[in-house]
């Protein structure tokens, strides 16, 4: 929103939150039936303005996605800033422009004359666009541009689009609604002229929007990648075309660098600043900057790709949750699993700072469920044994394993890379320690005893030794869980471990993976369910409470923070993420994977002390 916002700073649909593409279904349907109804020349027009807005949906998450991933990995970074949370919120509403476009096309597409049944093709009519726009659509762009940044319009409209710094793709068009249509009327020059001259085709009116979008992307990325070679073989370019950084410094600098798409106007009234050829080569040479710490992940479910922070901006802003309209994104879901399948290889998808440590989180190409086929086992130890040794040759000095931690059988937790690399520099760790004392820290004071449930690993047989020295009972109801818990736990502590078929004997559940409904179910009223594993249970009871898996909050700090992980809330980090970075800032030299385990006290004393706080349930 503006500092002072103006009149018709809201666009008109805002209350209608996801449902605001309504407001297409009347004239898509009038269009439909005039196409298969009409006894005349049929409106091929009308019938492609759906299939563009898609194109331009496409087009738009292209960029988003391809920005995303190259300033999480590219050296050629222009503004080493963050993005916060605040700014995704603000860009979230990128797609209102789309769907102004769409109403404005089915308007004019009924009210202009010719704009029926265009030719798919007419060269002078692109020749014309081509003109119009370098004329006086930049020429009047440039001058409103700077009429905007008068103090009385800047603080009603165009601060809106400067509270954002460091620009990604969609910054592009975060504009007020009343801004945008002064855009809409500039754009309108070319197409209303070819038009109305009879002179335009389909390929004129989709290639100049694709154009204005592709141009609009490209220069509010937040990394330089229009290559020097390009200027070198047309030095006249640079007046007609300008860059990522020739544009950003008008978002540092405010006063300077006010074209459109062509910076001639910048230099013909003499608003291009004069550190523009600079930042471009120093952009373009860039800084190569290894990571300190890497946190390996992977996909969970098959529609968890979109809530990556390389997927879609406002999903990946929110914890990770199914949907209503998951089941339309099916059959992309499903080509980009069988092509993560195929081709994927490691991916770099985040970056952050903390203090001087700089963070990377990879992303392994293998969903959850693949982790369960066993086919899939020497595969997958092999990307993360790949990562291991990229991240060892980068430099890296911790490597944190997170969902990829399987247990005993899958990698005998993690073991298995430092019995085939035992030389490694890097070190490996599992989150566990710290998973321990953040579940301990978990159970009210004054509990006596607790329920212990779920699949049982190394973290959980932890949690049950720490309970017994604590002299606290546990309660198991699965007769194989007590019997294993029976043989790991020390003779001397079995006094305190006993097995019950009664769910109603504890109102603290330590839950892990394998809990079934019918068993939350018969929880008593009340009932804290405390996940050890890293995926936490489903919510089915209203009257309980539930933790997350394993996490803690993280400190101020933490830069560049703007996409949840899984279905953790907002700047709220896993266990094993944050284990690593304390690795690294404390600087322990052993690994914490196989049965090694650290102090789980001092672990959670150095959290504390870097600024992670503990998550605090009503």
């Amino acid at each position: 929103m503006a500092s002072k916002p103006g009149p018709f700073t809201e666009w008109p649909w805002h209350k209608l939150g996801s449902f605001k593409y309504i407001i297409l279904a009347p004239f898509v349907v009038r269009s439909l039936y005039t196409y298969c109804m009409g006894n005349g020349e049929k409106d091929t027009l009308n019938m492609i303005i759906i299939p563009l807005l898609l194109w331009r949906w496409l087009h738009n998450q292209i960029w988003i996605s391809l920005a995303r991933f190259q300033t999480a990995r590219s050296k050629h970074m222009i503004l080493h800033k963050s993005i916060e949370f605040d700014q995704v919120d603000r860009e979230g509403n990128w797609d209102d422009q789309i769907l102004l476009s769409g109403i404005v096309a089915y308007s004019l597409s009924t009210v202009v004359p010719g704009a029926a049944n265009l030719p798919l093709w007419r060269t002078d009519g692109i020749v014309f666009t081509i003109l119009l726009h370098a004329g006086p659509v930049e020429i009047l762009y440039y001058w409103a541009h700077r009429a905007l940044h008068h103090h009385f319009l800047y603080s009603r409209y165009h601060s809106h689009h400067h509270s954002s710094i460091v620009t990604e793709p969609i910054t592009s068009v975060i504009h007020p609604f009343a801004e945008i249509m002064l855009y809409f009327l500039l754009f309108a020059i070319p197409l209303l002229t070819i038009i109305l001259t009879g002179t335009g085709s389909i390929s004129a009116v989709a290639g100049y929007i694709t154009y204005i979008d592709f141009m609009n992307n490209m220069g509010h990325c937040n990394f330089e990648l229009v290559p020097k070679w390009l200027f070198s073989i047309c030095p006249p370019l640079k007046y007609f075309m300008y860059t990522p950084s020739f544009h950003s410094l008008h978002h540092t600098q405010f006063r300077t660098n006010y074209c459109l798409f062509m910076p001639i106007y910048d230099y013909i009234y003499g608003t291009m600043d004069k550190s523009s050829d600079a930042l471009y080569e120093a952009s373009l040479k860039g800084t190569k900057e290894a990571p300190h710490v890497v946190h390996l992940t992977h996909p969970t479910t098959l529609h968890s790709i979109y809530h990556l922070r390389l997927g879609i901006a406002s999903l990946a802003s929110k914890p990770y949750a199914s949907q209503w309209y998951s089941w339309m994104l099916g059959p992309i879901s499903s080509v980009s699993m069988l092509l993560l399948w195929i081709f994927g290889s490691t991916i770099t998808v985040e970056r952050n700072r903390l203090y001087k440590l700089t963070l990377q989180t990879w992303a392994i190409p293998r969903y959850s469920f693949q982790y369960l086929l066993s086919c899939q086992r020497d595969v997958i130890n092999s990307f993360i044994e790949k990562a291991i040794l990229e991240a060892e040759e980068k430099g890296v000095k911790v490597i944190s394993l997170g969902l990829l931690n399987q247990g005993e059988e899958f990698n005998r937790n993690g073991e298995l890379y430092l019995t085939k690399h035992p030389k490694l520099n890097i070190r490996i760790v599992d989150g566990s320690s710290l998973a321990v004392a953040i579940v301990l820290n978990s159970i009210p004071k004054g509990t006596e005893r607790v329920l212990l449930r779920g699949i049982l690993s190394k973290t959980s047989y932890a949690i049950a030794l720490a309970l017994c020295q604590r002299g606290i009972q546990i309660i198991t109801v699965c007769s194989d869980e007590y019997e294993k818990l029976k043989l790991r736990l020390p003779a001397k502590h079995g006094c305190y471990l006993f097995h019950t078929n009664h769910y109603n004997t504890a109102e603290a559940w330590l839950v892990g993976d394998g809990l079934k409904d019918e068993e939350q179910r018969k929880a008593p009223r009340g009932t804290r369910f405390i996940p050890f594993s890293q995926f936490p249970p489903k919510r089915l009871r209203w009257d309980c409470i539930y933790h997350t898996n394993p996490a803690m909050i993280i400190p101020p700090a933490l830069e560049n923070m703007h996409a949840c992980e899984n279905w953790l809330a907002r700047r709220v980090m896993s266990a094993c993420r944050v284990a690593g970075i304390v690795h690294a800032l404390e600087g322990w030299d052993t690994h914490e994977c196989g049965q090694g385990m650290l102090d789980d006290e001092k672990v959670w004393d150095a959290a504390l002390r870097h600024g992670f706080l503990p998550l605090v349930y009503e």
